[in-house]
């Protein structure tokens, strides 16, 4: 598997360089709706070049539980996923939230750059509080969108991948930055979001694909595993397959996820399948799935058999994302007037 190399990514004025900032919080394994929707794309985005740093925010794990179950396991989960996707650690920084100390000493200053009304007024904030697990949330669920600007902003990123249920926490990210320059001096970019062209993936109940509804496909799931889920996936009685996502979600769902894994037209996959009602279907998306994840499968396996190599792509990470924090919270102490 080779060594992590010690030397940091090229340095940012590359002509060629755009820096990229986004995560996972660690509250389980990703799933094929992570895959498709965001990961695929930052394997992409890495081979482009672009300086890609991946947070795990280990942090924000407390935003709407009470405590971080399983916290480690998750984090080198992420890490396992991340590696097996195609995520070059020569090429990208994984880090967490909790080792980057000036990371989180930007929550200060950033707060009071923002009124307790705009963050009540956070749409995502107000989904969030609406589906917490908690009987009443904490402060830091008002803060999250503020912590989320830090992740941002501390690198400088220019792009932000998102899914467009994001969109107000980066506007409200650009709104920091702008009033951080004006009040304090030009300091932080003004990020951009790269909404994602993925569709949104269903679940296996006809629903978002999501880690808190049970109802997603793990990447990390054995083969057995997955064709035990699919077949448990909500169809409907008629035998004729089509791609209908209005009026067959559940149906249209598995076709599309057939798709993505052959790189074909849905319309296409159900034409395949024709009469052959659902249990031709899941078996379909089935082998599908099961044939795609292989070589991703494999890769994972033999990292796991290795968790001393995840740990040093951690180390490694948090070291280089030290070192751009640091460099960032001293431009702020020093455009502030001087805090030490």
């Amino acid at each position: 598997m080779g060594a992590v190399p010690d030397d940091p990514p090229p340095p940012r004025e590359a002509p060629q360089m755009t820096r990229v900032l986004t995560g996972d919080r660690p509250t389980g394994p990703l799933h094929l709706g992570h895959y498709f929707g965001t990961l695929q794309n930052r394997v992409r985005l890495q081979d482009d070049g672009m300086d890609v740093l991946l947070v795990i925010p280990d942090y924000q794990v407390i935003t709407d539980r009470d405590v971080a179950e399983d916290l480690l396991g998750h984090t080198h989960g992420l890490v396992l996923d991340y590696l097996a996707a195609g995520i070059d650690p020569a090429r990208a920084t994984v880090f967490t939230h909790s080792a980057v100390p000036a990371l989180n000493q930007l929550l200060l200053p950033f707060l009071s750059l923002v009124s307790v009304a705009e963050l009540g007024r956070n749409p995502t904030v107000k989904d969030e509080i609406a589906h917490s697990r908690q009987s009443a949330v904490s402060g830091l669920m008002f803060t999250y969108p503020v912590h989320q600007a830090a992740d941002i902003l501390f690198c400088k990123a220019d792009v932000v991948p998102v899914g467009q249920d994001q969109v107000p926490h980066l506007e409200l990210t650009r709104t920091i930055a702008r009033r951080f320059n004006d009040r304090y001096g030009p300091v932080f970019p003004e990020p951009e979001a790269l909404l994602s062209a993925a569709p949104l993936l269903l679940g296996t109940d006809g629903t978002k694909m999501s880690k808190s509804r049970s109802n997603s496909v793990p990447l990390s799931a054995t083969a057995d595993e997955t064709a035990a889920l699919i077949r448990r996936a909500t169809t409907d009685a008629d035998r004729r397959i089509t791609y209908d996502p209005a009026n067959r979600p559940g149906v249209s769902g598995l076709v599309q996820l057939a798709a993505l894994c052959q790189d074909r037209d849905p319309h296409d996959v159900a034409a395949d399948i024709g009469d052959g009602g659902a249990a031709a279907l899941k078996r379909h998306v089935t082998d599908a799935v099961n044939t795609y994840l292989a070589p991703m499968r494999a890769r994972r396996a033999e990292y796991a058999q290795d968790l001393s190599y995840v740990r040093e792509v951690l180390h490694e990470g948090n070291k280089r994302a030290n070192a751009i924090a640091e460099a960032t919270l001293d431009e702020v102490r020093a455009a502030m007037g001087g805090f030490r």
